[in-house]
């Protein structure tokens, strides 16, 4: 009787072992699913980014307008030139010149010869040095003084909006980065050259226009691409850096896991200093001859918090 008794309490705790094993198998096992791993901090860089979304644009963007109204005879630039002042940039006849052309064309060439020596085309002259963006006519067409028959630039710059909560983090002469949408994996260096003193309302957001002038003008660069933009608001250069996840925190104090001489993991403290949440500046309590354990703070033991509760009533002091 007494054996049989044995016997089940043997077989419950049994298949009671399995189950347990069979979910936590199930489940998984949360020691298992740790993730760790021992890196020793470098020298690097870090610096903290304002980033927005900007357009590639004209920063003097100047038409170029006949001074009479007629017929364009001859262009002799095209989109994408680069010209000086006073280049001759096109030829085009008055309207009472284009009218005396053509009555004189049926009559021979020795007609056509002699009025077009007595009556002489009217030149566009560039008044800038700049670059042609647009072509806007082409020969026989016939143009008024209102008409814009080519448009000059002088540069182009990129101009990037942002609102007032971030523009006073921006200051002229800033480095920057400048990724055309267009060719994502080419980033163009430049500098803060210009930031408006005059808001605009965009989405009923005040904004304020930046303009980022790239260091190398490249050949790619187009009137109305878009871009996005990366300015430097701090930067450390040659300073102790770990990865920012390697980072723990309990309010005020922050500290790392490092393996002490026994192999131990132990908690040291540390100051950092700029911390782009990839990479973080050590100012102390660290060297690049220490290793520090990355554990995800997920699966770090909760510590017991001293906080209080806001939507609980305080006690007066």
């Amino acid at each position: 009787m007494i054996k049989n008794r044995i016997k089940t309490i043997a077989i419950v705790a049994f298949l009671i072992i399995v189950t347990v094993l069979f979910i936590r198998w199930k489940r998984g096992d949360p020691e298992s699913n740790i993730k760790t791993g021992i890196i020793k901090p470098i020298i690097g860089d870090v610096a903290i980014m304002v980033t927005t979304t900007g357009v590639v644009e004209p920063q003097n963007r100047l038409e170029i307008k006949p001074s009479i109204g007629g017929r364009i005879d001859e262009i002799i630039v095209k989109e994408g030139d680069h010209v000086k002042e006073g280049k001759i940039m096109a030829w085009m006849s008055s309207t009472e010149r284009a009218a005396l052309i053509d009555a004189a064309r049926p009559q021979g060439d020795e007609v056509l010869r002699y009025w077009e020596d007595a009556y002489k085309k009217t030149p566009i002259i560039s008044p800038i040095d700049g670059e042609v963006i647009v072509r806007a006519v082409e020969p026989g067409q016939t143009v008024t003084t209102a008409d814009a028959v080519l448009v000059l630039s002088n540069r182009l710059v990129v101009s990037a909006q942002f609102d007032e909560t971030d523009v006073g983090r921006v200051k002229i002469g800033q480095e920057a980065f400048i990724t055309l949408d267009a060719y994502p994996d080419l980033k163009i260096e430049g500098t803060v050259d210009h930031i408006a003193y005059e808001s605009e309302i965009v989405n009923n957001v005040t904004i304020y226009n930046v303009d980022i002038l790239p260091k190398n003008m490249p050949e790619i660069f187009r009137s109305g691409m878009s871009v996005t933009v990366e300015i430097i608001e701090k930067k450390r250069t040659g300073v102790i850096t770990i990865p920012s996840i390697a980072i723990h925190y309990d309010k005020e104090r922050r500290f790392v896991l490092v393996k002490d001489k026994r192999g131990k993991t132990i908690e040291r403290d540390i100051a950092v200093g700029l911390n782009d949440d990839k990479d973080a500046e050590i100012i102390s309590g660290l060297t690049i001859e220490d290793s520090v354990v990355i554990q995800d703070a997920k699966y770090l033991p909760k510590r017991k918090s001293s906080g209080t509760n806001p939507f609980m009533p305080s006690r007066k002091r």
